[in-house]
């Protein structure tokens, strides 16, 4: 992680947040890179580790299609931080588990989540015009800690990267040029 973010998040101008529900146990997880397993890290990152090479997650290879359509990861990192509401793995029977699927467990990490999203906008200088969910429930609870917290003018929701390569995989071009043209929007005019 600490490679990652002195090779993409130098100094530049304010970023547009772009977060997901919480890190999975294969992408984030391993990596501490948000929506980036072990093998993007080195083959579309340039970033070599130690880390065990696996099959490619899902949401990752939809991330980085978006991400090559935008000119690659050095110009798309110069505009958007990639993280997460909540910054906590969430296993459950070894699976990853989000941090909405238990009321209780959402009412125990709110303050945290809170906290989470509050020091990341503050200690990143994140852009306060717009931001991006990744997900239509956490876009839910984004919006929600949003009113809570006033931190962002505007609040886009997409699909979720997994869920859109696990339900909709055969719209895939479609889907990658809506989130395309989604983040384009947030980009600054010329």
């Amino acid at each position: 992680m600490s490679q990652f973010t002195h090779k993409f998040y130098p100094e530049a101008p304010p970023r547009v947040a772009v977060l997901g529900i919480n890190p999975g146990r294969l992408g984030m997880g391993l990596t501490g890179v948000a929506f980036t397993d072990p093998t993007a890290l080195t083959d579309l990152c340039g970033i070599e580790h130690d880390l065990p090479r696996q099959r490619p997650e899902t949401s990752t290879q939809f991330v980085y299609k978006v991400i090559a359509e935008m000119g690659g990861p050095a110009a798309f990192y110069q505009h958007f931080y990639v993280g997460s509401l909540d910054p906590l793995v969430l296993l459950k029977n070894g699976l990853n588990y989000n941090y909405y699927d238990s009321p209780v467990l959402t009412k125990a990490l709110w303050p945290y989540i809170q906290l989470s999203l509050r020091q990341q906008v503050e200690s990143l200088g994140l852009r306060r015009d717009v931001a991006v969910s990744l997900g239509k429930r956490n876009g839910e609870f984004f919006k929600r800690l949003n009113a809570e917290l006033s931190l962002f003018d505007k609040i886009i929701v997409l699909d979720h990267p997994h869920y859109l390569m696990q339900y909709k995989s055969r719209g895939e071009a479609a889907n990658v040029a809506h989130y395309v043209e989604m983040l384009g929007r947030c980009l600054p005019c010329s």
